[in-house]
């Protein structure tokens, strides 16, 4: 069964749609978060943005800087969140990779916030961590 971007990018539902080529289609997201939230997503169907082949994910990525840089010409924001879930866990509601696009204004409150509270380091091996992950990257 197609999720339900795939069925979006097929056109089976409508959508408002902000940008479309071969690769690429940016809707704005039925819940907006606020004015001009809008999601970016790849045509092919890809789980999610580490799973998403690099030509694709820098395609995305693309689309989403011009959109921020629009939002904030045309909409007055003065600002832009920059979002992707992976998971669950994270968030991640539709298994199909997107990116959302969240234009901040000064004038709103703060609706959408990500805060983070941060583990005690000091039982952290900082060095040790960041070698652990790095060694992982090159294989």
């Amino acid at each position: 069964m197609k999720d339900i971007f795939c069925r979006i990018i097929d056109g089976e539902i409508p959508s408002s749609k902000v940008y479309e080529d071969d690769d690429v289609l940016a809707i704005l997201d039925i819940s907006q978060i606020t004015k001009g939230h809008t999601l970016v997503m790849p045509k092919k169907h890809c789980q999610d943005f580490l799973s998403c082949p690099q030509e694709i994910l820098h395609k995305v990525m693309d689309v989403a800087q011009r959109i921020g840089q629009a939002e904030m010409l045309v909409l007055g924001a003065v600002g832009v969140n920059i979002l992707s879930n992976v998971g669950e866990i994270a968030g991640q509601s539709v298994i199909h990779f997107h990116v959302h696009v969240i234009p901040r204004y000064l004038s709103q409150e703060p609706g959408f916030q990500i805060t983070m509270q941060s583990q005690d380091i000091a039982a952290i091996d900082m060095q040790d961590l960041a070698k652990t992950i790095h060694e992982k990257m090159e294989k």
